[in-house]
């Protein structure tokens, strides 16, 4: 399989290493990558410099009928694109296809969010004056990807970034650097050097983070990578969006009963969603005695039904993990769990499969609260269950590591949605719905999950600068200069 970079609006080989992408179903090499050198990544830099100011200059609308056109193009190519990811992620094909959508779909709200808003007048203190608020771009913005959603996390920095006037160069991660240099053709009506497509892993991102020419830099990954780029931003005063992960909590209770086999079915959802490996997956659950009984058995039945096996078959629900050390970090906190005193009820092997990364769907109750997994990111189909005897003795618990991004309440009594609205520190609270996203509701963290926001109009104004412009429309002395005395 041939694979070609985007440099100043050519598609070129790379002329660094060459990096194996695995398939980690077949746990073959789908392809090799030919990284950039040093210098094609110098050369993606000084493209996007030199597009920058025509690309901010270009028109609102003229901009908004690019973007729709880029979101035209991918729905266009779906079924390819969705087949390509599942190969290099692992990710069931049906997630794929929906995950093109939400990506077309992205591109589609920013085109009219960024010529929809650039800023708002103020009130004046004089008749005679003129005060504005004008939103400009950064300029030229670094999006560094992950691999468990590459076109989505893309697109929520992409999209935004482009509507709101910047040049971007895009470094998906090294496991799943394919589908990204896919979108090459989706994106070649845009003026060269607007959008280039590298690929690569920490060297990439470091030149692209410490570079002076780089104006600001958005994030999705671990909350360690995250620091590091905080810290070379910070020593050049550069701008970041950093969403580094989360550690949600999903809490039920008592008065769901009735109801306790659709909340096992969300939760299950919530947790095991591409094999668990997504930022707001549900890795702690919080049941109140009540209901735990029942919940946990209603829970563990619904996961024993759930269907392993090769990613591009349709009636697969669960995929392999991306890699084997994904896989491997995972079953290290499980084993580190049980030998603990926690009881794995069912999973925590490979689902009996012959070939992948697998790691069957796992539920666990008894954890210790000190272990790593009720405090540590998993990223893997783990749920841990935990009994609890209040609602204060839950969002107590759910506030208690260094995450804030999400969590997810199951409860029909108003007074707890208030409650849990206000008390859970997390930047999405999803109640009976779980990890259902909105691009026009802003999407991040709080605590150690993050700074900044993606989506809706937070997303667009992480990618402007804001400027105060105050006119005086008559030329006229003031009678607050001086000499003092005069007016005295």
């Amino acid at each position: 399989m041939e694979t070609r970079l985007l440099i100043a609006g050519e598609q070129v080989a790379g002329e660094g290493p060459g990096l194996d992408v695995e398939n980690p179903y077949t746990q073959t090499t789908l392809a090799t990558v030919a990284l950039p050198s040093s210098e094609q990544v110098d050369a993606a830099i000084r493209a996007a410099r030199a597009a920058a100011r025509g690309w901010a200059d270009t028109p609102a609308v003229e901009r908004c009928e690019l973007l729709h056109e880029v979101a035209a193009r991918l729905r266009t190519g779906a079924d390819a694109l969705a087949d390509l990811m599942t190969r290099e992620g692992g990710k069931p094909l049906v997630e794929n296809a929906d995950e093109v959508g939400w990506t077309a779909a992205a591109f589609d709200y920013y085109a009219e969010m960024g010529r929809n808003f650039a800023g708002r007048v103020l009130p004046t203190i004089e008749s005679t004056q003129l005060a504005l608020v004008l939103k400009e771009p950064l300029g030229v913005v670094a999006a560094i990807v992950p691999w468990n959603y590459p076109l989505l996390l893309l697109a929520w920095k992409l999209a935004p970034a482009l509507a709101a006037g910047n040049a971007v160069l895009c470094k998906p991660s090294e496991l799943t650097p394919l589908s990204t240099l896919a979108l090459a053709p989706c994106l070649d009506h845009l003026p060269p050097g607007v959008v280039s497509l590298l690929a690569g892993a920490g060297d990439v991102g470091e030149a692209l983070v410490g570079d002076e020419r780089v104006d600001g830099v958005a994030f999705t990954g671990s909350v360690e990578t995250g620091k590091r780029i905080a810290v070379r931003c910070a020593e050049r005063v550069a701008r970041i969006n950093l969403e580094m992960g989360g550690k949600d909590p999903f809490i039920v209770c008592a008065d769901v009963a009735d109801g306790i086999e659709v909340a096992a079915k969300g939760g299950a959802w919530a947790a095991f969603l591409n094999a668990g490996q997504v930022c707001t997956s549900a890795e702690r659950f919080y049941v109140m005695s009540e209901v735990y009984d029942d919940f946990v058995r209603e829970f563990v039945d619904y996961t024993g039904s759930l269907v392993l096996g090769d990613p591009l078959e349709p009636g697969t629900d669960l995929g392999p993990m991306v890699s084997a050390r994904q896989r491997d970090k995972v079953a290290d906190q499980v084993d580190a769990a049980v030998a603990a005193g926690a009881e794995r009820l069912t999973g925590g092997d490979d689902g009996g499969q012959r070939t992948g990364h697998f790691y069957a769907p796992t539920v666990i109750t008894g954890a210790p609260a000190q272990t790593d997994l009720l405090r540590e990111e998993t990223f893997g189909p783990v749920a841990p269950i935990v009994p609890v005897a209040s609602l204060d003795e839950a969002i107590a618990l759910a506030n208690s590591t260094r995450f804030g991004l999400g969590a997810n309440v199951y409860t029909r009594d108003l007074e707890t949605v208030v409650r849990c609205m206000r008390e859970i520190k997390a930047g999405t609270v999803w109640f009976n719905d779980p990890l259902t996203d909105n691009d026009a509701g802003p999407f991040g963290g709080f605590k150690q999950s993050g700074l900044g926001r993606e989506l809706g109009q937070e997303g667009l104004e992480a990618f402007q600068e804001t400027k105060h412009v105050h006119i005086e429309t008559k030329i006229a002395a003031k009678s607050w200069w001086y000499p003092y005395g005069a007016t005295a």
